[in-house]
């Protein structure tokens, strides 16, 4: 018969317990960095690929979305060829990435966009969590060329306080822009 000396594998005691959760508390928590800010030459890469994106849609809609530097899925406008009206660059996108990645890894990811997001592009990007949306043409530049719905995506993000989005416009605007004078 084997025989075990327990002491050797006792659980602490109460006291030791307690003094290891306290020191748990006091010891400070590591900081976990925040992705770098992506620079403005890495904005205008990603951008550059929405808008190739754009140029193949059958409207001049692309979108890109990226995590710590790889691009996890591109969307372009299919909403004539598949008889769809929600199927905008961005949606197209964020669906894709579902498909290929699940929805999680979109939290705090980036979102490229060749025009600034409708609503219902916006409200979709709102409840993916993304973490930043750049856009190229802005809903005014865009308004000068097709029709639009004038709410822009600072003020939806705005009446959105559960999901925090930094937003940057204007990247390659004039790039994104001459497209509509080629359809």
């Amino acid at each position: 018969m084997h025989r075990c000396d327990c002491s050797r594998h006792a659980l602490p005691n109460r006291r030791s317990f307690l003094t290891g959760l306290a020191s748990i508390g006091a010891t400070p928590m590591l900081a976990f960095a925040e992705p770098a800010e992506p620079t403005a030459a890495e904005d205008e890469r990603f951008m550059r690929i929405a808008i190739a994106e754009a140029k193949l849609g059958d409207f001049p809609f692309g979108a890109v979305i990226v995590r710590e530097g790889r691009i996890l899925a591109r969307g372009r406008n299919l909403g004539r060829r598949n008889a769809d009206p929600t199927a905008h660059g961005e949606m197209v996108a964020i669906r894709r990435c579902i498909a290929m990645e699940g929805s999680r890894i979109m939290r705090g990811s980036t979102l490229y966009t060749s025009g600034e997001p409708c609503a219902m592009c916006m409200g979709a990007i709102l409840w993916s969590h993304f973490g930043r949306l750049v856009y190229a043409a802005s809903l005014e530049q865009l308004a000068t060329k097709i029709d639009q719905i004038m709410v822009p995506s600072q003020e939806l993000a705005g009446k959105a306080s559960f999901a925090p989005i930094a937003i940057k416009g204007g990247v390659l605007a004039d790039e994104a822009m001459s497209l509509f004078a080629k359809k």
